[in-house]
């Protein structure tokens, strides 16, 4: 019994020294993953590695940050193995289509997660979302995208921001679309405008191809966004501005919160308190980091971050909108 007592103890010991390891100790030499919810090559991979290639010099013990792409389910995926499978000591972080956000409320039953359940680690800017279709379609403006019998987007799964994006279009807006679901992320999507096999779709402004912009290949009709960048045409509409009475403008706010919540980052609620705020002042340096927005700068990404709290706090008035709200949304958002 005695040498069963001081194995316990011994054990123990070991556990309040693991407790009591102070965060550069942890961090050194241990490899962080961003895990992204979608397929390499669309704005939330793009968003991820430039998150990697500057954070660790802010995390105590300068851990090594590699990117881990873990598409499915529109990224509903990634957060589920965050905690059902994943490490929760701090060295997995995952970013996500916040669009997920609003499911969470309409469709509980298909996105069974409740976001505050989360530590948030921040938001690395607000996803401006435009919508479009490729020139060759003839569909030139709001009026003749409206008139449009069939106008085909697609779409990588329910719940998503252009999911989202499709079903205003649809609902709110009168828009006579038919979407195509399961194209694995954006730069599918846009692979598949160029062939012919959809018109065009709902994204992300920093997303588009250059060389669509330049060479004028697609139609803008409607911004789901009030910002307005610099380098974006100031003379595409605002879509609440053609909504007729204030009942759908609540509503239209609501099913737009998550693009707000744009590109954001998280890491399971289980992860020490001490760890999550090394990572929340890491992410905060990373974004003043003059290497790090001259990068952002280079891929034509924008950068308006908030911090964890001020994302939390968010989330937080979200689930907080009213029935009523909440359930005009659950009719256009589909459940």
């Amino acid at each position: 019994m005695r040498t069963l007592l001081m194995i316990s103890v011994f054990f123990a010991s070991l556990s309040n020294l693991a407790v009591a390891q102070d965060v550069e100790t942890f961090y050194r030499g241990k490899s962080v993953r961003i895990i992204v919810g979608f397929s390499s090559g669309g704005g939330y991979d793009q968003y991820g590695r430039l998150l990697a290639r500057h954070i660790s010099k802010h995390i105590p013990g300068v851990p090594n940050v590699v990117v881990q792409n873990m598409p499915g389910a529109a990224s509903l995926k990634s957060l589920q193995y965050l905690d059902s499978g994943a490490p929760t000591d701090g060295t997995a972080i995952v970013t996500f289509n916040p669009g997920l956000i609003l499911g969470s409320l309409t469709a509980p039953h298909k996105t069974p997660i409740d976001f505050r359940n989360f530590s948030w680690i921040g938001n690395i800017s607000e996803d401006v979302r435009v919508c479009f279709t490729w020139h060759a379609r003839g569909m030139s403006d709001w009026k003749s995208f409206l008139g449009r019998d069939n106008v085909v987007f697609g779409n990588t799964g329910v719940g998503t921001s252009a999911y989202l994006d499709d079903r205003m279009l649809l609902m709110l807006f009168g828009v006579k679309l038919k979407t195509v679901q399961g194209y694995p992320g954006s730069a599918d999507k846009k692979i598949a405008i160029e062939s012919g096999e959809l018109d065009g779709d709902c994204g992300s402004w920093t997303s588009l191809p250059l060389e669509w912009l330049r060479e004028k290949k697609i139609d803008m009709h409607v911004r789901f966004s009030k910002t307005v960048p610099a380098d974006m045409p100031p003379d595409i509409p605002w879509a609440s501005d053609f909504l007729d009475n204030e009942a759908k403008k609540q509503t239209f706010r609501l099913l737009v919160s998550g693009a707000e919540i744009g590109r954001p980052f998280l890491v399971s609620k289980s992860v020490p308190s001490d760890r999550v705020a090394a990572l929340r002042a890491a992410f905060d340096a990373t974004m003043k980091d003059s290497e790090f927005l001259a990068d952002a700068e280079r891929q034509r990404l924008l950068i308006g971050a908030d911090d964890g709290p001020t994302v939390a706090k968010r989330i937080a008035d979200i689930y907080g909108s009213s029935p009523e709200v909440i359930a005009r949304a659950r009719d256009i958002a589909g459940d």
